[in-house]
């Protein structure tokens, strides 16, 4: 096995952001190319660029962890970067990664079409790019929870939490595939069950902030709901804010993710969230370094998508539940 050594063209430099990037850890669709993407032959992985939506969500933080131990373990170098829900930033991170020579990037996109052009000048210098969390235009792979499943399950929890029948909140998410596909899902369990109605829909910024201001917004225009679906955990727990601040009582709320802070909630008697299709964070960028790994091998995976199952958590099961 022999490590990447390429030679960067002025273009490539040119092309480079101003960004400078931490020099050590830091607390659609593309065709995977045997071997990596330009590289001609097995190569080990030395240096990899993980590039997170926003670390201060603990769903990403549990990530950087899993890999800053993989990196200690493994003794490969790891960079961490924070993408800030930031498309721009996330291109100028792209471009730095490029220009410091790393052999893996593993992309936690904030715009899963928009990065693709960033995406494309990694993999033109060699780079082999894997899409955790959620799926990145043109990466060699992605590895991501089966988000339409998880989507599936937290609307058919909401559902049955409803006695089959009542009116509900949606609030989506940024536009990547994760938050797209778990709406689908839901769709596909509300189109099962013609007695819920969709009485009003929004797109938050996957956070908790967001989460309360279109919550309380769809509360304030809307006497009559039951239930609230969000396409997070912190959309969900912001949603749970809001409901309780406006005084209202009779709603029940599903996120996705399975956090700590769901957990908290699923426990407390007072909360109103009800239910959460549980991830595996720090499992999931693990096995997208092992697929990136397996890449530069000459061993892709045998589906360029890898789907990880989520398992519902619930206030019958939530004691049981073993979290992050």
């Amino acid at each position: 096995m022999v490590s990447f050594s390429r030679a960067r063209g002025a273009a490539a430099l040119a092309a480079a952001g101003a960004l400078a990037l931490a020099a050590c850890t830091t607390g659609d669709q593309g065709t995977p190319a045997a071997g990596g993407s330009g590289s001609g032959g097995a190569v080990k992985v030395e240096q990899v660029g993980l590039m997170l939506q926003d670390i201060s969500n603990p769903f990403f933080a549990s990530m950087q962890d899993s890999m800053q131990k993989a990196a200690k373990d493994q003794g490969f170098k790891l960079n961490v970067q924070d993408g800030r829900q930031d498309l721009g930033t996330q291109n100028d991170q792209v471009d730095t990664f490029i220009q410091q020579g790393v052999d893996l990037i593993l992309i936690n996109a904030v715009d899963s079409a928009g990065i693709g052009s960033a995406v494309a000048r990694a993999k033109a210098q060699g780079v082999i790019v894997v899409a955790v969390d959620v799926d990145a235009q043109g990466a060699d792979a992605a590895v991501t929870t089966d988000n339409v499943e998880a989507g599936r399950q937290s609307c058919q929890a909401l559902v049955e939490g409803m006695g089959g029948k009542g009116n509900i909140f949606i609030i989506e998410g940024t536009p990547t595939t994760a938050p797209q596909d778990r709406v689908k899902g839901c769709e596909e369990v509300l189109g099962k069950n013609p007695d819920v109605k969709v009485l009003a829909r929004q797109a938050g910024k996957n956070d908790r902030a967001s989460g309360l201001e279109l919550a309380t917004d769809m509360l304030t225009a809307n006497a009559d709901v039951q239930g609230i679906f969000a396409i997070n955990d912190p959309e969900g727990l912001g949603a749970d804010l809001a409901v309780q601040q406006a005084g209202r009582k009779g709603i029940i709320i599903t996120g996705v993710d399975g956090s700590p802070e769901a957990v908290k909630a699923l426990k407390d008697p007072n909360s109103n969230f009800f239910a959460t299709p549980a991830q595996d964070p720090g499992g999931m960028a693990l096995k997208a370094l092992e697929v990136g790994q397996g890449i530069a091998a000459g061993k892709p995976p045998a589906e360029r998508v890898t789907l990880l199952t989520p398992s519902l958590v619930n206030r019958d099961n939530v004691a049981d539940y073993k979290g992050w």
